[in-house]
């Protein structure tokens, strides 16, 4: 059986004709390790998910994606309840699920640990239908990730979404949530409501500490905003592992929640942007993917 290699030619703001290198580097590592390798670089949003589903239908062995948290979702969302594992060589803006799971940040030695190990299960989360593997949310970071993968941007990689984020810093206006659990009700006033599966957006920035992606939970986050000066001087905390004793913090450990507000939601999954309506369900699929992780 082959391997599926499903590159994006752009992610962590690469120029489009490194398709080439990368394709070329990918299928060395393969050729190396006498692998039958099968490589493909992606042409537009969705590609990676139509790729990754073909090769399912193949009988692929292993389907890598080589992209960041964006190109990761597409491509676990067809192997989702499948049996094919998804192995990943990061090269994304941040790469928050691919620090969480310890791999390699040099993609050609993330392939080869990808090769060789053993699978291993680990959940799904989902917003509103859409499945997720890192953090969905809406709120501040939406907000951004909106602008960010919006047509009119055409600065990429980590620097474009910090400058993003620092002007919508300045204007972006909080609003009122209700949360549903199970057993409680949360209504505040927040700049940030996430659903995580792994702990961190990426580049080490920890909102939800402690999650972990097999555990059969997901982590719900809000985080409050007493005044834009706290938000600001707060900051900091996700990267010193001090988050939680930010004013207007809550965490909860759970299998679904309701989010609900008085106008319509632009959400994310993983960094993807969409339009829902004023009451967003998220649930927890434990287990429903096999990752390629040593």
């Amino acid at each position: 059986m082959s391997i599926a290699i499903i590159i994006n030619p752009i992610s962590g703001g690469a120029r489009p004709d490194a398709a080439r290198a990368r394709a070329e580097r990918a299928a060395a590592v393969t050729a190396a390790r006498d692998e039958l390798a099968e490589v493909f670089v992606t042409e537009r949003p969705g590609h990676a998910r139509e790729l990754a589903k073909a090769a399912v239908a193949r009988h692929a062995r292993l389907v890598v994606a080589w992209g960041g948290d964006g190109t990761i979702n597409e491509v676990a969302s067809a192997l989702a309840f499948e049996d094919v594992p998804l192995g990943i060589m990061p090269s994304g803006s941040g790469n928050g699920l691919a620090r969480e799971l310890g791999i390699d940040p040099r993609p050609e030695q993330a392939l080869v640990d990808a090769l060789g190990a053993r699978p291993r299960p680990m959940d799904i989360g989902e917003l509103d239908g859409h499945p997720f593997v890192n953090i969905a949310g809406v709120g501040f970071d939406a907000y951004v990730a909106a602008r960010f993968n919006g047509a009119g941007n055409r600065r990429r990689g980590l620097a474009g979404y910090a400058s993003i984020a620092a002007r919508a810093l300045i204007s972006y206006a909080p609003a009122t949530y209700s949360i549903t659990l199970p057993d409680e009700q949360i209504r505040a006033r927040a700049i940030l409501v996430n659903v995580a599966n792994s702990a961190q957006f990426g580049n080490d920035a920890r909102i939800a500490p402690g999650a972990v992606v097999d555990d059969g939970l997901l982590d719900l986050v809000v985080v409050a905003e007493k005044s834009r000066l706290s938000t600001l001087w707060n900051l900091s905390r996700m990267f010193t592992g001090t988050v939680g004793r930010t004013p207007g913090y809550t965490h909860r450990p759970i299998t679904q929640a309701t989010i609900e507000c008085d106008r319509p939601m632009v959400f994310h999954v993983d960094g993807e942007t969409f339009e829902g309506g004023t009451r967003l369900r998220a649930r927890v699929h434990p287990g429903a993917l096999q990752i390629a992780v040593r």
